[in-house]
């Protein structure tokens, strides 16, 4: 009977740590800044790494807020024998080829100030996804805005 009981129990918690696990929110435990770029937990005393910097229109040169990103990506990578994808985006104004190639451009900005701060350029590898993979739907400003960045994946 105790045993029963007991796989039971077990059973009942390993269900719901699964479930806790599953069930996340972006928001649950967390601020934001106002453009998404940093994550603090405030649950604990780590800060969670944005994987994404983001771009002002028609621009490929890194904000301030961008480099204090990349700077502690940079230090995450240095010495790491570890592949990183550089994904550049664009939003949707402008013609496919001009998007594509100002995607790259974002890219190779995030790449190229990566690479002065001592992290192994043949790690990093740059695609341009020009306007292709929105971040965000919709023809407005705020869309837009999510939609000029680059991922950095790991």
């Amino acid at each position: 009977m105790i045993t029963k009981a007991l796989k039971q129990g077990l059973t009942l918690a390993v269900v719901m740590s699964f479930l806790v696990g599953c069930s996340s929110s972006d928001n649950k435990g967390t601020e934001t800044t106002t453009t998404g770029s940093a994550v603090t937990d405030t649950s604990s005393s780590e800060a969670t790494l944005s994987s994404v910097v983001y771009f002002d229109f028609d621009q490929y040169a890194l904000t301030a807020e961008s480099r204090a990103v990349l700077l502690a990506h940079a230090d995450k990578l240095k010495g790491a024998s570890v592949a990183v994808r550089l994904e550049g985006h664009a939003d949707e104004r402008g013609s496919r080829e001009y998007n594509m190639a100002l995607g790259e451009k974002r890219a190779n900005a995030v790449r190229d100030f990566l690479v002065t701060q001592g992290v192994n350029g043949s790690s990093l590898e740059v695609v341009s996804f020009g306007e292709e993979q929105p971040a965000a739907t919709g023809s407005d400003e705020a869309s837009w805005s999510q939609n000029r960045r680059v991922e950095v994946k790991y």
